[in-house]
């Protein structure tokens, strides 16, 4: 017994939809043979790392040590190299930010 309808109508309404299915499924990979073949996005350059300092009483004091793309680092900052950010945050006394975890991309044990 044949799981396909028995009629011609039903038949060739069968067809019409698989013709249609076919078509959405090649757009999509065409869609992601595309995607794959553009280069990977890059993330952008700058720091590792960075200082963020706050204003008190006018004058610029050191806040925190985020990773460079952290959103919370206030916007005056300084970038910092690998060891000056590991350095600040072992035995500079700065503390780390709390949502970005510096001191864990560092490889420091809290």
């Amino acid at each position: 017994m044949s799981e396909l309808p028995p009629d011609l109508p039903r038949l060739r309404t069968l067809e019409h939809w698989l013709v249609l299915s076919l078509a959405r499924v090649r757009a999509r990979i065409a869609e992601m043979e595309t995607r794959e073949a553009r280069p990977a996005r890059r993330p952008p350059e700058g720091p590792g790392w960075v200082l963020s300092f706050l204003r008190e009483g006018g004058r610029p004091v050191a806040d925190s040590i985020h990773i460079g793309d952290c959103w919370l680092a206030a916007r005056h900052r300084k970038p910092l190299s690998r060891h000056e950010a590991r350095r600040a945050l072992t035995d500079g006394g700065i503390r780390a930010c709390e949502i970005c975890r510096p001191d864990s991309d560092l490889g420091i044990l809290d």
